[in-house]
């Protein structure tokens, strides 16, 4: 009986040992795969989520300013 058992804890240390390693290979692929994705991202000229909203912001200011000039421009046009 007792060599059942050590052949069980035997065959439990490899499939730990097993898990392990199938574990440190996942990480290593993971950071492999997400250095790969920002080296790619860095060569393109994406722009990050902050400069888009600033630029947005700023594009949406310019565009009301411009129809308040616009509004200001028509009225001094009629006046004349």
């Amino acid at each position: 009986m007792t060599a059942k058992n050590s052949i069980f804890d035997d065959f439990s240390k490899l499939m730990t040992n097993a898990m392990g390693v199938a574990q440190g290979a996942k990480d290593e692929a993971q950071t492999a795969f997400n250095g790969w994705i920002d080296r790619w991202l860095a060569e393109r000229d994406f722009v990050t989520r902050e400069e888009f909203e600033a630029v947005r912001e700023m594009a949406i200011k310019a565009r009301t300013e411009n129809a308040e000039l616009r509004a200001r421009l028509d009225a001094l046009e009629a006046k004349a």
